[in-house]
């Protein structure tokens, strides 16, 4: 598989760019997840957000677009202080 040089920098980004990137996705949990990935990382490298991908799993259950939809006033305070 040809790679693209900004898969060689970390073992996370080759992974993500073997197996996720430009793959296409019918999944809503996935497209989801890719949705706030990609909005994290305005202003951020790529890398620190697969770094840091488990992470907002924990945080947005696992990516659950009905339970994030859900989420009360509190929740939401709490995901702006951590």
């Amino acid at each position: 598989m040809q790679k693209c040089r900004w898969a060689l920098n970390s073992p996370s980004e080759e992974l993500y760019h073997d197996q996720e990137w430009g793959v296409p996705v019918h999944d809503d949990r996935l497209l989801f997840e890719f949705l706030i990935l990609e909005g994290a990382q305005a202003g951020l490298s790529w890398r620190t957000i697969l770094q840091r991908r488990n992470n907002y799993r924990q945080a947005f259950d696992n990516f659950d677009p009905v339970k994030v939809a859900a989420y009360d006033e509190a929740k939401q305070q709490q995901l702006m202080e951590t």
